[in-house]
Protein backbone atom coordinates (compact mmCIF):
# COMPACT_ATOMS: atom_id res chain seq x y z
CA UNK A 1 0.00 0.00 0.00
CA UNK A 2 1.28 3.35 -1.08
CA UNK A 3 0.18 6.54 0.10
CA UNK A 4 0.99 10.35 0.34
CA UNK A 5 2.06 11.58 3.44
CA UNK A 6 3.00 15.64 4.92
CA UNK A 7 6.03 14.57 7.28
CA UNK A 8 5.25 16.30 10.50
CA UNK A 9 8.28 15.83 13.16
CA UNK A 10 11.65 13.78 13.97
CA UNK A 11 10.78 10.32 15.68
CA UNK A 12 12.89 7.77 16.97
CA UNK A 13 15.78 5.14 15.08
CA UNK A 14 16.33 7.64 12.20
CA UNK A 15 12.55 7.65 11.22
CA UNK A 16 9.96 10.70 10.89
CA UNK A 17 6.27 10.85 11.74
CA UNK A 18 3.07 11.37 9.89
CA UNK A 19 -0.61 10.33 9.83
CA UNK A 20 -2.74 8.12 7.13
CA UNK A 21 -5.87 7.91 7.78
CA UNK A 22 -5.25 9.53 11.85
CA UNK A 23 -2.64 6.40 12.22
CA UNK A 24 0.52 7.50 13.39
CA UNK A 25 3.27 6.11 10.79
CA UNK A 26 6.76 6.31 11.34
CA UNK A 27 8.56 6.82 8.28
CA UNK A 28 12.10 5.69 6.39
CA UNK A 29 14.09 8.47 4.98
CA UNK A 30 11.87 11.15 5.39
CA UNK A 31 12.38 14.57 6.61
CA UNK A 32 10.18 17.33 8.77
CA UNK A 33 8.12 19.23 6.38
CA UNK A 34 8.11 17.33 3.35
CA UNK A 35 5.79 15.92 1.21
CA UNK A 36 6.47 12.40 0.78
CA UNK A 37 5.11 9.17 -1.03
CA UNK A 38 5.50 6.58 1.59
CA UNK A 39 5.11 2.24 1.45
CA UNK A 40 4.14 0.62 3.95
CA UNK A 41 5.30 -2.21 5.26
CA UNK A 42 3.63 -5.55 5.46
CA UNK A 43 1.71 -5.97 7.25
CA UNK A 44 -0.16 -3.28 7.63
CA UNK A 45 -3.90 -4.42 7.97
CA UNK A 46 -3.91 -5.30 11.49
CA UNK A 47 -4.87 -2.74 14.41
CA UNK A 48 -1.66 -2.22 15.35
CA UNK A 49 -1.37 1.29 17.23
CA UNK A 50 0.90 2.79 14.31
CA UNK A 51 2.26 1.68 10.96
CA UNK A 52 6.00 1.74 9.70
CA UNK A 53 7.10 2.60 6.07
CA UNK A 54 9.71 4.22 3.60
CA UNK A 55 9.84 6.99 1.07
CA UNK A 56 9.77 5.91 -2.70
CA UNK A 57 9.21 9.71 -3.67
CA UNK A 58 9.75 13.20 -2.68
CA UNK A 59 7.23 15.63 -3.79
CA UNK A 60 8.34 18.39 -1.75
CA UNK A 61 11.91 18.60 -0.15
CA UNK A 62 13.13 19.28 2.50
CA UNK A 63 15.89 21.89 2.44
CA UNK A 64 18.31 19.38 4.60
CA UNK A 65 17.63 16.70 1.88
CA UNK A 66 20.85 15.71 0.03
CA UNK A 67 21.45 13.52 -2.49
CA UNK A 68 22.56 10.09 -0.68
CA UNK A 69 26.73 10.10 -0.97
CA UNK A 70 26.30 6.03 -0.23
CA UNK A 71 23.09 5.24 -2.62
CA UNK A 72 23.12 1.69 -1.05
CA UNK A 73 22.10 2.61 1.91
CA UNK A 74 19.15 4.85 0.72
CA UNK A 75 15.71 3.81 0.20
CA UNK A 76 14.98 0.53 -1.50
CA UNK A 77 12.81 2.36 -4.19
CA UNK A 78 16.23 4.28 -5.29
CA UNK A 79 18.83 1.18 -5.64
CA UNK A 80 19.44 1.02 -1.56
CA UNK A 81 18.45 -1.12 1.62
CA UNK A 82 21.50 -1.96 3.18
CA UNK A 83 21.11 0.11 6.00
CA UNK A 84 23.48 1.59 8.17
CA UNK A 85 23.48 4.86 7.27
CA UNK A 86 19.77 5.89 8.07
CA UNK A 87 20.11 9.45 7.68
CA UNK A 88 22.06 9.40 4.73
CA UNK A 89 19.90 11.90 3.11
CA UNK A 90 19.92 14.01 5.39
CA UNK A 91 22.77 17.52 5.30
CA UNK A 92 26.00 17.21 7.77
CA UNK A 93 23.95 20.08 9.89
CA UNK A 94 20.40 18.82 9.45
CA UNK A 95 22.07 15.79 11.05
CA UNK A 96 23.40 17.57 14.17
CA UNK A 97 19.87 19.34 14.26
CA UNK A 98 17.90 15.92 14.19
CA UNK A 99 19.84 14.53 16.89
CA UNK A 100 19.97 17.54 19.29
CA UNK A 101 16.02 17.49 18.99
CA UNK A 102 16.19 13.75 19.56
CA UNK A 103 18.29 13.86 22.84
CA UNK A 104 16.15 16.89 24.15
CA UNK A 105 12.97 14.69 22.99
CA UNK A 106 13.73 11.57 25.11
CA UNK A 107 15.18 14.06 28.10
CA UNK A 108 12.03 15.87 28.04
CA UNK A 109 9.65 12.77 27.85
CA UNK A 110 11.19 10.22 29.73
CA UNK A 111 13.67 12.15 32.36
CA UNK A 112 11.09 14.98 33.05
CA UNK A 113 13.66 17.82 32.31
CA UNK A 114 13.92 20.28 29.56
CA UNK A 115 17.22 20.99 28.37
CA UNK A 116 19.11 22.11 25.19
CA UNK A 117 21.55 20.04 23.73
CA UNK A 118 24.68 21.23 21.59
CA UNK A 119 26.01 18.48 19.54
CA UNK A 120 29.56 18.42 18.37
CA UNK A 121 30.95 17.30 15.16
CA UNK A 122 34.48 15.31 15.17
CA UNK A 123 37.58 16.62 13.44
CA UNK A 124 38.00 16.36 9.73
CA UNK A 125 34.54 15.20 9.34
CA UNK A 126 32.85 17.72 7.51
CA UNK A 127 35.48 17.97 5.53
CA UNK A 128 35.00 14.41 4.68
CA UNK A 129 31.39 14.69 4.09
CA UNK A 130 30.45 12.84 7.38
CA UNK A 131 32.32 9.79 5.50
CA UNK A 132 35.45 7.58 6.43
CA UNK A 133 34.82 7.50 10.49
CA UNK A 134 34.13 4.07 11.21
CA UNK A 135 37.77 1.97 11.96
CA UNK A 136 35.66 -1.41 12.44
CA UNK A 137 33.68 -2.96 9.99
CA UNK A 138 31.57 -6.54 9.57
CA UNK A 139 30.08 -7.45 6.94
CA UNK A 140 28.83 -11.40 5.52
CA UNK A 141 29.89 -13.33 2.80
CA UNK A 142 27.19 -13.90 0.37
CA UNK A 143 26.61 -16.75 -2.20
CA UNK A 144 29.49 -15.75 -4.54
CA UNK A 145 31.71 -15.23 -1.53
CA UNK A 146 31.77 -11.76 -1.58
CA UNK A 147 32.02 -9.21 1.05
CA UNK A 148 27.78 -8.20 1.41
CA UNK A 149 24.83 -6.72 3.41
CA UNK A 150 21.47 -7.83 3.29
CA UNK A 151 19.10 -5.87 1.77
CA UNK A 152 16.13 -4.68 3.74
CA UNK A 153 12.97 -6.61 3.27
CA UNK A 154 14.12 -9.09 0.92
CA UNK A 155 16.41 -12.01 0.78
CA UNK A 156 19.18 -10.66 -1.37
CA UNK A 157 23.00 -10.41 -0.09
CA UNK A 158 24.24 -7.10 -1.94
CA UNK A 159 28.08 -7.21 -2.79
CA UNK A 160 30.16 -4.83 -1.24
CA UNK A 161 33.41 -3.20 -3.39
CA UNK A 162 33.99 -0.99 -0.37
CA UNK A 163 32.51 0.67 2.81
CA UNK A 164 32.23 4.47 1.96
CA UNK A 165 32.01 4.66 5.80
CA UNK A 166 35.66 3.16 6.76
CA UNK A 167 38.40 4.90 7.65
CA UNK A 168 41.03 5.47 5.00
CA UNK A 169 43.00 3.40 6.69
CA UNK A 170 40.66 0.81 6.82
CA UNK A 171 40.08 0.88 3.27
CA UNK A 172 43.63 0.64 2.81
CA UNK A 173 43.88 -2.60 4.83
CA UNK A 174 40.71 -4.39 2.94
CA UNK A 175 42.36 -3.59 -0.49
CA UNK A 176 45.89 -5.04 0.74
CA UNK A 177 44.68 -8.34 1.87
CA UNK A 178 41.95 -8.41 -0.72
CA UNK A 179 38.83 -8.51 1.52
CA UNK A 180 37.03 -6.95 -1.72
CA UNK A 181 38.18 -9.69 -4.16
CA UNK A 182 36.25 -12.43 -1.99
CA UNK A 183 36.91 -15.75 -1.71
CA UNK A 184 35.37 -16.53 1.64
CA UNK A 185 32.31 -19.42 2.56
CA UNK A 186 28.93 -18.29 2.18
CA UNK A 187 27.76 -17.05 5.39
CA UNK A 188 31.09 -16.42 6.88
CA UNK A 189 31.05 -13.56 9.47
CA UNK A 190 33.91 -10.90 8.20
CA UNK A 191 35.51 -8.13 10.72
CA UNK A 192 37.95 -5.95 9.84
CA UNK A 193 39.54 -3.36 12.63
CA UNK A 194 41.59 -0.99 12.06
CA UNK A 195 43.18 1.32 14.70
CA UNK A 196 43.61 5.03 13.66
CA UNK A 197 47.38 6.14 12.69
CA UNK A 198 48.00 9.01 15.12
CA UNK A 199 51.89 9.49 14.41
CA UNK A 200 50.31 10.40 10.41
CA UNK A 201 47.06 11.87 10.02
CA UNK A 202 45.85 9.78 6.97
CA UNK A 203 41.87 11.01 7.54
CA UNK A 204 42.52 13.68 4.70
CA UNK A 205 40.58 12.72 1.56
CA UNK A 206 43.75 13.66 -0.23
CA UNK A 207 45.53 9.92 1.31
CA UNK A 208 46.73 7.75 -1.27
CA UNK A 209 45.56 4.26 -0.22
CA UNK A 210 49.59 3.26 -0.43
CA UNK A 211 50.10 6.21 2.19
CA UNK A 212 47.40 5.09 4.88
CA UNK A 213 48.62 0.94 4.71
CA UNK A 214 52.28 2.45 5.44
CA UNK A 215 50.75 4.21 8.16
CA UNK A 216 49.25 1.47 9.74
CA UNK A 217 52.36 -0.50 9.90
CA UNK A 218 50.87 -3.56 10.48
CA UNK A 219 48.55 -2.51 13.07
CA UNK A 220 45.03 -4.32 11.86
CA UNK A 221 43.09 -7.32 11.75
CA UNK A 222 40.78 -9.19 9.35
CA UNK A 223 38.90 -11.63 11.07
CA UNK A 224 36.59 -14.42 9.85
CA UNK A 225 34.41 -16.05 12.06
CA UNK A 226 36.13 -14.67 15.36
CA UNK A 227 39.61 -16.49 13.79
CA UNK A 228 41.84 -14.70 12.41
CA UNK A 229 42.64 -14.41 9.07
CA UNK A 230 45.57 -11.51 8.28
CA UNK A 231 46.70 -9.04 10.37
CA UNK A 232 47.54 -9.74 14.41
CA UNK A 233 44.91 -10.54 17.60
CA UNK A 234 45.96 -8.21 19.75
CA UNK A 235 45.87 -4.35 18.36
CA UNK A 236 47.47 -1.07 19.35
CA UNK A 237 45.55 1.70 20.05
CA UNK A 238 47.05 5.25 20.93
CA UNK A 239 45.50 8.56 22.21
CA UNK A 240 45.95 11.29 24.54
CA UNK A 241 43.54 13.93 27.06
CA UNK A 242 45.24 16.70 28.64
CA UNK A 243 49.05 16.22 26.04
CA UNK A 244 49.33 13.24 27.46
CA UNK A 245 49.71 9.90 25.79
CA UNK A 246 48.02 6.64 26.50
CA UNK A 247 48.64 3.55 25.26
CA UNK A 248 46.40 0.48 24.76
CA UNK A 249 46.10 -3.51 24.00
CA UNK A 250 42.68 -3.97 22.49
CA UNK A 251 41.38 -7.50 21.43
CA UNK A 252 40.71 -7.45 17.79
CA UNK A 253 37.41 -9.45 18.73
CA UNK A 254 36.62 -6.56 21.50
CA UNK A 255 35.01 -3.57 21.75
CA UNK A 256 36.16 -0.44 20.90
CA UNK A 257 35.13 3.45 19.95
CA UNK A 258 34.32 3.17 16.18
CA UNK A 259 35.05 7.13 15.17
CA UNK A 260 38.46 7.81 14.39
CA UNK A 261 38.21 10.43 17.05
CA UNK A 262 36.23 9.13 19.75
CA UNK A 263 38.63 7.17 21.44
CA UNK A 264 40.17 11.10 21.74
CA UNK A 265 37.08 13.29 22.40
CA UNK A 266 35.05 11.54 24.66
CA UNK A 267 38.09 10.94 27.36
CA UNK A 268 38.85 14.89 26.75
CA UNK A 269 35.02 15.82 27.68
CA UNK A 270 34.98 13.58 30.65
CA UNK A 271 38.40 14.87 32.18
CA UNK A 272 37.20 18.16 31.46
CA UNK A 273 33.95 17.43 33.97
CA UNK A 274 35.89 15.60 36.17
CA UNK A 275 38.16 18.50 36.87
CA UNK A 276 35.29 21.18 37.15
CA UNK A 277 34.07 18.32 39.91
CA UNK A 278 37.32 17.69 42.12
CA UNK A 279 38.25 21.57 41.83
CA UNK A 280 41.93 20.62 42.58
CA UNK A 281 41.35 18.07 45.25
CA UNK A 282 44.59 16.23 45.91
CA UNK A 283 42.92 12.91 46.55
CA UNK A 284 40.32 11.65 45.05
CA UNK A 285 38.52 8.12 44.58
CA UNK A 286 37.12 7.07 41.11
CA UNK A 287 34.63 4.45 40.19
CA UNK A 288 34.92 3.64 36.35
CA UNK A 289 31.83 1.28 35.52
CA UNK A 290 31.13 -0.48 32.48
CA UNK A 291 35.09 0.26 31.99
CA UNK A 292 35.75 -1.45 29.03
CA UNK A 293 39.51 -2.13 28.00
CA UNK A 294 40.39 1.19 30.24
CA UNK A 295 39.26 3.90 27.68
CA UNK A 296 38.69 6.43 30.68
CA UNK A 297 40.22 4.29 33.39
CA UNK A 298 43.92 5.23 33.16
CA UNK A 299 43.33 9.35 32.48
CA UNK A 300 41.29 8.97 35.24
CA UNK A 301 43.62 7.09 37.23
CA UNK A 302 46.83 9.85 35.92
CA UNK A 303 44.88 12.98 35.52
CA UNK A 304 42.03 13.56 38.31
CA UNK A 305 43.96 14.25 40.95
CA UNK A 306 47.87 13.85 42.01
CA UNK A 307 46.60 11.14 44.30
CA UNK A 308 43.70 8.72 42.97
CA UNK A 309 42.31 5.74 43.39
CA UNK A 310 40.22 4.11 40.64
CA UNK A 311 37.38 0.82 40.87
CA UNK A 312 36.95 -0.15 37.35
CA UNK A 313 34.60 -2.96 36.92
CA UNK A 314 33.13 -4.72 33.32
CA UNK A 315 31.47 -7.75 32.77
CA UNK A 316 33.41 -8.65 29.45
CA UNK A 317 36.48 -11.01 30.36
CA UNK A 318 37.88 -10.29 26.66
CA UNK A 319 38.12 -6.42 27.88
CA UNK A 320 39.13 -6.92 30.96
CA UNK A 321 41.82 -9.43 30.17
CA UNK A 322 42.94 -5.90 28.17
CA UNK A 323 42.20 -3.50 30.83
CA UNK A 324 44.87 -5.65 33.21
CA UNK A 325 47.94 -5.69 30.74
CA UNK A 326 47.01 -1.89 29.61
CA UNK A 327 47.11 -1.05 33.94
CA UNK A 328 50.22 -3.13 34.64
CA UNK A 329 52.02 -1.36 31.12
CA UNK A 330 50.86 2.00 32.41
CA UNK A 331 52.29 1.16 35.96
CA UNK A 332 49.05 1.73 37.32
CA UNK A 333 48.62 -1.73 39.07
CA UNK A 334 48.98 0.14 42.83
CA UNK A 335 46.41 3.07 42.03
CA UNK A 336 43.34 0.77 39.50
CA UNK A 337 41.68 -2.08 41.49
CA UNK A 338 40.15 -3.68 38.18
CA UNK A 339 37.27 -6.25 38.35
CA UNK A 340 35.24 -8.30 36.14
CA UNK A 341 31.89 -8.81 36.67
CA UNK A 342 28.44 -7.80 36.24
CA UNK A 343 28.27 -4.22 37.68
CA UNK A 344 25.35 -4.21 39.71
CA UNK A 345 26.71 -7.79 41.54
CA UNK A 346 29.90 -6.14 42.22
CA UNK A 347 28.95 -3.44 43.41
CA UNK A 348 26.38 -5.19 45.95
CA UNK A 349 29.50 -7.28 47.08
CA UNK A 350 32.83 -6.92 46.05
CA UNK A 351 33.58 -3.02 46.69
CA UNK A 352 36.88 -2.91 48.95
CA UNK A 353 36.09 -0.61 51.99
CA UNK A 354 38.68 1.83 51.10
CA UNK A 355 37.13 2.50 47.79
CA UNK A 356 33.48 2.86 49.10
CA UNK A 357 33.05 6.41 49.27
CA UNK A 358 33.91 7.34 45.47
CA UNK A 359 33.85 11.15 45.04
CA UNK A 360 32.74 10.95 41.32
CA UNK A 361 31.00 7.71 39.27
CA UNK A 362 32.20 7.65 35.74
CA UNK A 363 29.56 5.28 33.61
CA UNK A 364 29.37 4.62 29.98
CA UNK A 365 26.74 1.20 30.35
CA UNK A 366 25.86 -0.63 27.16
CA UNK A 367 22.88 0.71 25.02
CA UNK A 368 20.24 -0.43 27.63
CA UNK A 369 21.96 1.98 30.22
CA UNK A 370 22.78 1.04 33.66
CA UNK A 371 18.99 0.86 34.87
CA UNK A 372 17.35 1.28 38.46
CA UNK A 373 19.71 -0.89 40.46
CA UNK A 374 22.78 0.56 39.43
CA UNK A 375 21.73 3.68 39.78
CA UNK A 376 20.67 3.03 42.76
CA UNK A 377 23.85 1.86 44.01
CA UNK A 378 25.55 5.25 42.79
CA UNK A 379 23.15 6.78 44.35
CA UNK A 380 24.02 4.68 48.00
CA UNK A 381 27.73 5.03 47.60
CA UNK A 382 27.69 9.11 48.03
CA UNK A 383 28.84 10.41 45.26
CA UNK A 384 28.38 13.75 44.81
CA UNK A 385 28.98 13.76 41.19
CA UNK A 386 28.35 11.20 38.28
CA UNK A 387 29.13 11.63 34.63
CA UNK A 388 27.18 9.43 32.37
CA UNK A 389 28.25 8.54 28.81
CA UNK A 390 25.37 7.25 27.07
CA UNK A 391 25.32 6.01 23.58
CA UNK A 392 21.47 5.70 23.88
CA UNK A 393 19.86 8.66 24.67
CA UNK A 394 16.01 6.62 25.44
CA UNK A 395 17.98 4.69 28.07
CA UNK A 396 20.16 8.23 29.35
CA UNK A 397 16.88 9.89 29.72
CA UNK A 398 15.14 6.32 31.78
CA UNK A 399 18.79 6.72 33.84
CA UNK A 400 17.86 10.39 34.15
CA UNK A 401 15.05 10.01 35.79
CA UNK A 402 15.78 7.31 38.27
CA UNK A 403 19.00 9.53 39.75
CA UNK A 404 16.94 12.65 40.03
CA UNK A 405 14.37 10.60 42.02
CA UNK A 406 17.55 10.11 43.84
CA UNK A 407 18.63 13.01 44.54
CA UNK A 408 20.86 13.89 41.77
CA UNK A 409 19.98 17.17 39.46
CA UNK A 410 21.25 17.25 35.67
CA UNK A 411 24.13 20.06 35.71
CA UNK A 412 25.69 19.46 32.17
CA UNK A 413 24.62 17.70 29.12
CA UNK A 414 26.63 17.66 25.72
CA UNK A 415 26.40 15.62 22.59
CA UNK A 416 28.69 14.14 20.16
CA UNK A 417 27.95 12.97 16.25
CA UNK A 418 30.54 10.16 16.26
CA UNK A 419 28.13 8.32 14.57
CA UNK A 420 27.84 10.28 11.46
CA UNK A 421 25.38 9.19 8.72
CA UNK A 422 23.25 7.19 10.93
CA UNK A 423 20.39 8.30 13.65
CA UNK A 424 23.02 7.31 16.64
CA UNK A 425 24.59 10.25 19.27
CA UNK A 426 27.04 9.56 22.12
CA UNK A 427 26.06 11.73 24.98
CA UNK A 428 27.68 12.65 28.32
CA UNK A 429 25.70 14.15 31.33
CA UNK A 430 27.26 15.21 34.22
CA UNK A 431 24.71 14.68 37.44
CA UNK A 432 25.91 16.67 40.47
CA UNK A 433 24.16 15.04 44.35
Amino acid sequence: MDATVRVERYADQGRCVGHIDGRVVFIRFALPGELVTVSLDEPHNRDDRFWTGEVTEVLEASPERVTPPWPLAGPLAMGGGVGGADLIHVSLPGQLAWKASMVAEQMHRLGHVDVEVPVERMPGDEALGGLHWRTRIEMMAGEDGLPSMHRRGTHVRVPLTTMPLATNALLAVAEHTKVWEGGFKPGDQIRCAVPEPRSVDVSTPQTSSEEAWQAVDGNYAVLVNGKLHAGRNKLTERMSVDNKEFTYTVDARGFWQMHRMAPMALPQHVMGLVHEVLQGKPQATVWDLYSGSGLFTLPLATLAAPSTRVLSVEGSKLAVSSAHTNIREAGLRDVIDARCGDVAKTLSRDVPRALGRPDVVVLDPPRAGAKAKVCQQIAQSGAPAVIYIACDATSLARDTATLTKLGHSLADIRAFDIYPMTHHVETVALFRK
